[in-house]
């Protein structure tokens, strides 16, 4: 639930209607920054108890200022962004396992997305299909906990006397991983 369209338009010009958001968007903070180190199910009672009731005041507050705004603008723009996607962008209150926003994957993501220029010298088409799905998989084993490396090394030792129909518990998905990145 993060507020890019209101961060923006603020941003260009000081706004008391995104001002307004983002302070309702970082009391959400607030609740997640007291509830990072509970277990699953703690983390989901305070959301209950104190995020949801957020999200809703806010939800009204959102469709109550769009009566009062103009079409077409930056303002009511934020704001029908907001309510459109509005499940989205709540859902995470209802469950303690759900991420108040996507900034894991978003991190993972971005070395390959400030690379995508450079691969496209690989050498071949083939060659960008083997470097994608190889960045995939060490992505996929660091957003589930496992040392990239340390899981790469040890796929690749497994794999010549790894049966067919069981290659795929060589996948980083594992419930036992083979490597636990170390804090």
């Amino acid at each position: 639930m993060r507020g890019g369209k209101f961060f923006d338009l603020n941003e260009a010009q000081a706004n008391p209607i995104a001002q307004e958001a983002l302070s309702r968007i970082a009391a959400l903070y607030v609740i997640e920054a007291q509830g990072r180190d509970m277990d699953v199910d703690a983390r989901s009672q305070l959301r209950q108890e104190h995020a949801q009731p957020l999200l809703q005041s806010m939800h009204d507050w959102l469709l109550k200022t769009r009566v009062n705004v103009a079409n077409g603008g930056g303002t009511a723009k934020a704001i029908d962004y907001s309510l459109k996607r509005w499940v989205a962008l709540s859902r995470y209150a209802t469950a303690g396992n759900l991420p108040i926003d996507n900034n894991p994957v978003e991190n993972t993501i971005r070395p390959i997305a400030l690379g995508k220029k450079n691969w496209l010298f690989t050498g071949s088409e083939r060659a960008g299909k083997r470097a994608a799905a190889i960045q995939s998989l060490l992505a996929t084993a660091k957003l589930n906990g496992l040392d990239p490396a340390a899981w790469l090394r040890a796929t690749l030792e497994a794999l010549p006397t790894c049966l067919n129909s069981q290659i795929d518990s060589l996948l980083p998905l594992r419930a036992e991983p083979l490597h636990q990145v170390s804090s």
